[in-house]
């Protein structure tokens, strides 16, 4: 049994592997006309899987769009409703600033939005400090949340943005990282609140001083279905951006990063627009797969039953397709085990292809449980033999 299960675990290791290595490599036919940024990405956000992209390993510097991963772990790890100490540290930061100061006091919320609304580098580092107890901790919390998504070309030193390196690397990531980043975003429906709000209006905890932050994101109001996003600009990133829209039953994700720099700052509006309308006019949602696989029973070697029932619990899924692209099934079962096997073992793959590229994958698990053929079960069955005989006389 142990040489037939290590056989087809490999094969399925391989094939995630595969997966992994794979998504980003589901390329769109031609380009959404010509592109300014130098690395840009069209993700399809409820299957994660890429639509087009310019670049999209690439990595780059990314700016204040490294606040929708500050954002993200705040909300995953802290009370919103928690206290903040602005630290001198914090007060220090340049531009942009809420210009908080030292000792001062505020609701972690009340930062939040200024944090994505003004994209405030003071604020991102005081919340830092309180969810993370140091920049470096925090960032700590973010590079661990990156690995967790499988953005595997990501590296975050700090919680704003800012241009910074380290005996580690570069503060950056890919228009495909980022894009994955967003999509777990857009899961939590807090991030989709704060970063929708039009404007925030709140004051420090002693109530010396009150603020107004206004939401700086053109985006929203400059395509229907726009749902969130995030600016950025440093001298090293130029203007990225990364935003998403839902419209028409699709909900996709565009990045762009290194998109000009002064005086260009409209050139990522022109090419986020691009790309979100590549995916609208190009791409319709289709159903592909197989509620339920078919399988022949397995034979089993030296079992105490001769066969044992195989099966993929797999689901139909709903896709986005332009024309020309290609679906197909592909079933790795193995014709025979070895015994003992056991219910739920997992000995084989179903895997999903769009355009050659494997899109989804399911196991091929045991549906009975098979002992081995040993000394006891054949002294039962010698006995249930000669109790069986002499019934009969």
């Amino acid at each position: 049994m142990e040489r037939y299960v290590k056989k087809y675990v490999k094969r399925s290791l391989a094939v995630l592997l595969l997966l992994l290595c794979s998504v980003t490599a589901v390329y769109a036919e031609g380009e959404p006309g010509d592109l300014y940024a130098r690395s840009a990405v069209l993700m399809d956000a409820d299957t994660g899987r890429i639509l087009f992209e310019k670049n999209g390993g690439e990595q780059l510097p990314m700016a204040s769009t490294t606040k929708i991963m500050t954002l993200l772990v705040t909300l995953e790890n802290a009370d919103l409703e928690g206290e903040v100490a602005v630290s001198s540290y914090a007060a220090s930061m340049p531009d942009v600033q809420l210009n908080i100061r030292e000792g001062e006091r505020y609701r972690l919320r009340d930062l939040c939005y200024s944090l994505m609304l003004e994209s405030h580098n003071d604020t991102a580092v005081a919340i830092a400090e309180h969810v993370g107890g140091s920049v470096e901790g925090f960032a700590s919390m973010m590079n661990q949340k990156a690995r967790d998504l499988g953005c595997a070309h990501t590296y975050f030193i700090t919680p704003n943005g800012l241009d910074a390196q380290d005996a580690n690397g570069v503060h950056s990531t890919t228009a495909a990282d980022l894009a994955k980043i967003m999509r777990c975003c857009m899961q939590n429906e807090d991030f989709l609140t704060i970063t929708r709000e039009p404007s925030w209006s709140f004051a420090d905890l002693d109530g010396t001083r009150s603020f107004t932050v206004n939401n700086k994101n053109a985006f929203l109001n400059m395509m229907e279905g726009a749902l969130t996003g995030k600016t950025g600009f440093t001298n090293g990133a130029g203007y990225c951006y990364v935003g998403a829209l839902e419209r028409d039953g699709k909900r996709l994700i565009a990045v762009v990063l290194a998109c000009g720099w002064p005086n260009h700052k409209t050139w990522k509006w022109s090419d986020t627009r691009k790309l979100m309308e590549y995916g609208l006019e190009n791409y319709h949602r289709e159903t592909v797969g197989e509620e339920e696989i078919p399988l022949e029973p397995v034979r089993i070697e030296n079992g105490q039953v001769d066969s044992v029932g195989i099966g993929a619990e797999t689901t139909i899924k709903e896709v986005l397709l332009k024309e020309g692209d290609t679906f197909r099934m592909e079933i790795l079962a193995p014709d025979q085990l070895g015994a003992p096997v056991e219910e739920g073992e997992v000995v084989g793959t179903v895997i999903y292809y769009l355009n050659e590229q494997i899109f989804d994958l399911f196991p091929i698990c045991v549906q009975d449980t098979s002992l081995a053929i040993d000394y006891p079960w054949c002294l039962e069955q010698i006995i249930l033999q000669w109790l069986s005989g002499a019934a009969g006389l």
